[in-house]
């Protein structure tokens, strides 16, 4: 790896395991992704597990590609619920498990509809799960598909609405719409693509979740693991190791579990020349307090952080923005060497981008990326999976070009010679950043109020658990708990306006 490599992987403390990877893939946005997802899913024949926060079966997978029947060029369903149906008719062994976090029905209560009638009329062979088996207010934020025991997708791309888009972000762009035909905004995502022994890893994590959550054990499929590629995805490494690390609260006598936050910690220390995140939220205390001192150093590494201008909502804004703005004064105040950048990219019509992905890359050294975000809840609330390479250092190094080169609306190659010829990240964004069009704009403050004050104050929406919390806390009031106390509720007030006829 070289001297100036020195990162270690720890498992047990870091990272869960660590697992050789054969062929090794990083997928930059949504469009790229969900064609990958179709191949994959395609080629199974025994099992596809898919765990994550949110599915949406309504969704074209590839917009604006189906044709009057309803199918994509590949010739099967385009949307996804329709397309999981037919697969499994033309493969008669294969059993695909859905997991989805059950607060999701909160959030979006009419994707419950399509999944409920998969489940009770559609093949017995498609098997549909809430997650409700974490503590009150916590939720099931992995991002992971496995294909027989062979292949995997982690990262921080689901598969639900708002998350299809190209890497150009072109504005007004008529395929990034929502199943109303309301224009979606320019959403910027990461995933992966592995196969061999670390993506086996990932369905034995999968193959786990699916235990606590449903009381099911799965059995590992019988017949020999497949390890199937994307058709055209480019292989970027063979033969890599790549480290699993977890966020998992304390829950049913079980104690917490924050690989991922000791991953970053880490990551963090060892960084000589620069840290390069991007985050949906940047407001995790443990991080930014460790980001803080390196800051405060002589000669100490750059920071450049890129994320999104806005939340999704108001009150998301008021509840974790309000948080980012207090450690940006602190870094800024910290940063006695101009060190320290935050920015958010915007499209060629000046719209800003929103930022989902999740990734740190420090140096050549090493490249962290999955459902983890830089919040508190990422550290130790939410249940999390992250992967980490440290080589090879050039394909570290190319992702974070290939990534600043979209934000800045340049060919990665040339943002490579710039910075090979200035040595400073922040010196060749500023030198290359447009005026106008494809640009990082640098991320002011947000106006403050009595709501953001006192959600920033509490972190109500951003909590954590620490080592040493109650392993009880899985006990009590959980969230199927809400969910049953509120049809309880409307059932009961339906009864009584009947009554009153």
């Amino acid at each position: 790896m070289g001297e100036e490599n020195r990162f270690r992987f720890s498992p047990g403390r870091n990272c869960w395991r660590v697992a050789q990877a054969e062929k090794f893939a990083l997928i930059v946005d949504g469009a790229d992704y969900f064609t990958r997802l179709r191949q994959v899913m395609r080629a199974a024949r025994h099992e596809i597990l898919l765990i994550g926060w949110d599915f949406d079966f309504e969704i074209e997978m590839l917009p604006g590609e189906s044709d009057s029947e309803g199918l994509a060029p590949d010739g099967l369903p385009n949307h996804l619920g329709p397309f999981l149906e037919e697969i499994v008719a033309r493969a008669p062994d294969l059993h695909i498990y859905l997991l989805k976090w059950n607060g999701a029905v909160l959030v979006a209560p009419g994707r419950i509809l399509p999944a409920v009638k998969m489940a009770s009329f559609g093949s017995d062979r498609i098997h549909f799960a809430l997650d409700g088996h974490h503590p009150f207010g916590a939720c099931h934020h992995q991002k992971i598909v496995t294909v027989d025991d062979g292949f995997a997708f982690c990262g921080g791309i689901d598969a639900t609405e708002n998350r299809w888009d190209t890497s150009e972000h072109l504005p007004g762009d008529p395929r990034r719409v929502d199943k109303h035909g309301a224009l979606l905004p320019p959403w910027h995502d990461v995933t992966s693509a592995t196969c061999g022994p670390v993506a086996r890893a990932l369905a034995e994590l999968s193959r786990a979740r699916w235990l606590r959550a449903t009381g099911v054990e799965l059995a590992a499929p019988n017949a020999a693991r497949r390890s199937v590629w994307p058709e055209g995805l480019p292989v970027e490494a063979a033969n890599v190791e790549v480290a699993i690390a977890r966020t998992m609260p304390p829950f049913d006598d079980k104690p917490l579990i924050n690989e991922v936050e000791e991953l970053f910690l880490d990551t963090i220390r060892t960084a000589r020349h620069a840290i390069y995140v991007e985050s949906q939220y940047f407001a995790a205390e443990g991080l930014c307090n460790a980001l803080e001192e390196r800051l405060s150093e002589t000669d100490g590494p750059e920071i450049i952080i890129v994320s999104p201008l806005k939340a999704l909502s108001q009150f998301e804004d008021d509840a974790m923005n309000s948080l980012r703005d207090r450690i940006i004064d602190r870094l800024s105040a910290a940063d006695h060497e101009d060190r320290f950048r935050i920015y958010y990219p915007v499209t060629t019509e000046d719209e800003p981008i929103y930022v989902h992905a999740k990734v740190m890359i420090v140096d050549s050294m090493i490249l962290h990326f999955g459902s983890s975000n830089f919040n508190n809840r990422s550290m130790g609330f939410d249940t999390e999976c992250d992967l980490a390479i440290t080589e090879p250092a050039e394909v570290i190094a190319s992702f974070q070009h290939r990534l600043l080169a979209e934000h800045l609306g340049l060919d990665a190659e040339l943002f490579a010679r710039e910075l090979d010829r200035q040595g400073s990240l922040i010196g060749v964004i500023e030198a290359l950043n447009a005026d106008q069009g494809r640009r990082l704009r640098p991320l002011g403050k947000r106006p403050d109020s009595l709501t953001s004050h006192v959600l920033a104050q509490t972190r109500l929406m951003d909590p954590r658990y620490r080592h040493g919390s109650d392993v009880s806390a899985g006990r009590g009031i959980r969230p199927r708990h809400v969910l049953l106390a509120g049809a309880i509720g409307l059932l009961g007030y339906l009864a009584w306006r009947a009554l009153r006829k």
